[in-house]
């Protein structure tokens, strides 16, 4: 693996690794651009295969938060962060108050919060080391409820795109992943008058959902296929693929998962198909909102207002992709791209 080509491959700042292996900690934190302010990213603790898949990982997603928070119009860079290891381990103090130093030695161009496989407790644990971790107790708490509402916002912009109305009463939207973030959004759905059909690998998380909000249910593998209007994943990342391509029947796909194309050639046959597609860092991007108003101390309220304006953000993509007839995957990084180089320009004339 050429780690300098890597880097000049998309732009990349900075990696940096940190061993400490009589804690059992081995970690990776990635700035993918901090021309915007400081890089942030969530901490995923994860059991990878290879310290080369861990590395591909942090880069890609680092990457993915620059485009998030420069579609999202906040004044941050992107950066990840990745704990190679078994995240259901007990023994977790000194695992991550080890990534604590590790963060802190960057001086605050990284600042981190809970991802995959970490949770606030465990940010607390980061927070003895170092001040550069949002998302913690007595912060914003937990960003689910906005990540959520953003979704929604984007699923109603989808709608107003493809049905010239954003209203879903009675639209048939099938939702992958019911974790916290894809409850919240079944509620919203529901209470505009939504049909839902949903499923998740949790027969817990679908029986909660199936009596408050009186979905019906499928089995996991059954949901690509099912005659919708949308399909919302909420789980896992690249499951637009080449299998799913095959038999998915569905005007729109809008969902909060990360990384839903498995390749970028997804987004071109979803355009070929005219399927429309709401990129997943633009309208997912209520989780950075939320941490970004506690950076900023914003109350609950204005956050969830700032996650509003993903249905404009949605609207001005497919204008743009429609105008010069590309995939909106592609215009949703032209407008990140954009932003990020006119501040660029700005920093050149003012520092």
């Amino acid at each position: 693996m050429k780690i300098f080509d890597l880097l000049a491959e998309e732009g990349h700042e900075q990696l940096v690794f940190w061993s400490e292996p009589e804690l059992g900690y081995r970690g990776i934190i990635a700035i993918h651009d901090s021309t915007l302010g400081p890089a942030l990213g969530g901490t995923r603790f994860w059991n990878y295969a290879s310290d080369e898949e861990a590395v591909t990982d942090v880069l890609r997603l680092a990457q993915g938060m620059t485009y998030k928070a420069a579609i999202a119009g906040v004044n941050l860079g992107g950066g990840k962060s990745v704990i190679i290891g078994d995240n259901r381990t007990r023994d977790r103090e000194m695992v991550f108050r080890a990534h604590g130093r590790a963060v802190e030695s960057l001086a605050g161009r990284y600042i981190t919060a809970e991802d995959v496989g970490t949770s606030v407790d465990d940010m607390e644990f980061v927070r003895m080391e170092t001040d550069s971790v949002v998302g913690i107790y007595g912060g914003s708490g937990d960003p689910s409820p906005v990540t959520a509402y953003g979704t929604y916002q984007g699923i109603r912009a989808c709608a107003e795109r493809a049905y010239g109305s954003p209203s879903l009463e009675g639209r048939h939207v099938t939702v992958q992943g019911l974790g916290n973030v894809g409850y919240h959004l079944c509620g919203f759905l529901a209470d505009e008058g939504a049909r839902l059909t949903v499923t998740d690998i949790d027969d817990g998380r679908v029986a909660r959902v199936r009596d408050d909000f009186g979905a019906q249910v499928v089995a996991p593998d059954e949901i690509y296929g099912l005659d919708a209007d949308i399909f919302a994943p909420c789980a896992l990342g690249a499951v637009v693929n080449d299998e799913t391509l095959k038999v998915l029947r569905v005007d729109i796909v809008a969902g909060a998962a990360n990384n839903q194309l498995a390749e970028p050639r997804h987004g071109q046959e979803l355009h070929s198909r005219k399927i429309l597609y709401a990129p997943d860092y633009v309208i997912n991007a209520g989780g950075l909102i939320n941490v970004y108003g506690e950076i900023h101390d914003w109350g609950a309220e204005r956050s969830k207002r700032k996650a509003e304006e993903i249905f404009k953000t949605l609207l001005r993509i497919f204008e743009l992709a429609g105008n010069e007839g590309v995939p909106t995957a592609v215009a949703a990084d032209r407008l990140a791209q954009e932003r990020v180089l006119k501040a660029r320009h700005l920093h050149r004339s003012y520092v």
